[in-house]
């Protein structure tokens, strides 16, 4: 039997600490590996990417920034860009849309063979693909903790409750995130609730007060990453990133997210309306 409460220890406030085993990712996926995501909806593989490889993305996501603080674009086919300030008072980019539209090496990363095995995941569905026009494209996340700062953390949420202010029905959806900085306690860290995918739809809508509620939760989970991990996890489990208890620098955690999804093929273009929940983005910053 897989067992994620392995080992205990305290944290600060309530907040405890799980160990759960940690995987390497290969061309297919083994039993053991979809067996332990359908139990507790996500998985999480090490050292899917080098340095080199994750400092290639940081450097295009520089360049990209750079561009769009010059030419001040504010949205990506309807997806608004979400900027902030560092710790050395300057504009930067803190939620970055559709990246892979604008950076080699982040298309490179969606190109590597060993993501299409994570549609075994979601094997009953033929259609599933990785959602390189849908959705909001490649997402970078950039989080800091100084007082300007857009994101400094990010509140409980499912990723799969868009589908309904999207109009439509709850469609699988897995996020594929690649950590870009070592994501741990010091920085605030993804915080996830195991087996919340499998929760009724009432739980999914109300089990928190999406975005605003960032408490601790006695049964969450921190995931502790290091730079080039991928963790994979359910659009149906409840989540959040925690605020990192330093500033500036210390608490600096980047990562990078794209969609597996299946459903209908509903492509984005420069003519997109913005999606009606974004237009508060600015309350739950």
């Amino acid at each position: 039997m897989l067992l994620i409460a392995l080992s205990v220890a305290a944290q600060t406030r309530s907040m405890q600490i799980f160990s759960y085993k940690k995987f390497k990712l290969g061309e297919s996926l083994t039993t053991e590996q979809i067996n332990f995501f359908n139990e507790f909806g996500f998985i999480h593989f090490e050292n899917f990417y080098n340095e080199n490889q994750v400092n290639d993305i940081l450097q295009s996501t520089e360049e990209v920034q750079q561009q769009w603080i010059a030419n001040n674009i504010e949205q990506v086919n309807g997806i608004p860009i979400k900027f902030g300030i560092n710790e050395k008072g300057e504009k930067i980019v803190q939620r970055f849309a559709f990246t892979n539209k604008y950076s080699e090496p982040v298309q490179h990363f969606l190109d590597d063979p060993r993501l299409a095995a994570l549609k075994s995941l979601i094997a009953e569905h033929n259609d599933s693909r990785i959602a390189t026009d849908e959705k909001d494209g490649v997402v970078v996340n950039h989080y800091v903790n100084v007082p300007e700062s857009s994101y400094k953390h990010l509140g409980w949420h499912t990723d799969s409750a868009r589908d309904i202010f999207y109009g439509g029905k709850i469609n699988p959806m897995l996020n594929i995130g690649l950590y870009l900085d070592d994501s741990n306690e010091n920085n605030g860290g993804l915080r996830v609730l195991p087996g919340t995918h499998r929760q009724n739809i009432f739980s999914l809508l109300f089990k928190k007060t999406y975005f605003f509620n960032t408490n601790d939760d006695e049964n969450e989970v921190l995931v502790r990453a290091k730079k080039g991990d991928l963790v994979i996890h359910d659009g149906r489990i409840w989540h959040r990133v925690a605020q990192s208890p330093h500033y500036g620098e210390k608490s600096r955690r980047r990562v990078l997210y794209v969609p597996l999804i299946a459903g209908k093929y509903e492509p984005k273009n420069e003519k997109s309306k913005t999606p009606f929940y974004l237009k508060f983005q600015k309350l739950v910053g």
